[in-house]
């Protein structure tokens, strides 16, 4: 499966050692195409130097096991992500047009609304309903 990983997934990954990080790892370690573009990477970077720069070496560790593209402005699937306040707008985009069958963030403030539901082949998760999903 393909995966997108939101940057609030790489930023609970690299923090601590607890169930997000053993989510990713188990997703890259079962041979799951975990996905990222430079807006995630960029977000998850300014937040951990902010709150937990000791963290941002995990960070570029976990960074060099995911495939990372770069960002662009929202194109063709603008219309079905212009539900999402502006700045996650990038977020959902970048899943639909990396072709990724999963988006998984836990932010349920601006994606609750969505998780469950498919945006032009992307499916909306939470770290738990994907692990459920995948993995029972």
């Amino acid at each position: 499966m393909r995966v997108f990983l939101d940057a609030n997934i790489l930023f609970s990954a690299a923090k601590s050692d607890g169930a997000v990080r053993e989510f990713v790892h188990l997703l890259i370690s079962r041979g799951h195409d975990c996905r990222v573009d430079d807006y995630v990477v960029i977000e998850a970077r300014r937040n951990l130097a902010a709150k937990e720069p000791s963290a941002l070496t995990r960070l570029e560790s976990l960074l060099k096991r995911l495939h990372i593209s770069p960002a662009q402005a929202p194109g063709p699937e603008l219309r079905l992500v212009n539900w999402l306040p502006e700045k996650d707008r990038a977020v959902l985009a970048a899943a639909i047009r990396l072709r990724c069958d999963a988006l998984v963030t836990g932010d349920r403030t601006h994606f609750g609304a969505g998780y469950g539901r498919n945006f032009a082949g992307v499916t909306i998760h939470s770290p738990r309903s994907l692990a459920e999903q995948l993995f029972g």
